[in-house]
C-alpha cells in the first residue's frame, strides 16, 4: 500500500474518532444521565459483539474442527 494511502486512512479514522467524540459530548451534555447509564452504553456494545461472534462461530460449518477428524 502506498504511503499516500496510509497517511489518508489514518488522517480519515482520526478525524472521524475526533467527530465521534465531539458529537457524544454534546449529546451527553444536552442530557443528565447518571453515571451508571453512560457506562452501560459501551458494556452493551462490547457485550452485543461478543454475543455475534460466539453465535457466528458456533453457526459456522467450516470451523467444525470434528468434521474433519477420521
Amino acid at each position: 500500500m502506498p504511503l499516500d494511502r496510509l497517511v489518508l486512512i489514518l488522517f480519515i479514522v482520526i478525524c472521524a474518532a475526533g467527530a465521534t467524540i465531539w458529537l457524544a459530548a454534546i449529546v451527553m451534555a444536552s442530557f443528565t444521565l447518571p453515571f451508571g447509564m453512560v457506562a452501560l452504553i459501551p458494556a452493551l456494545l462490547v457485550i452485543y459483539v461478543l454475543w455475534r461472534v460466539i453465535a457466528d462461530r458456533l453457526r459456522s460449518g467450516e470451523d467444525d474442527h470434528y468434521d474433519r477428524m477420521d
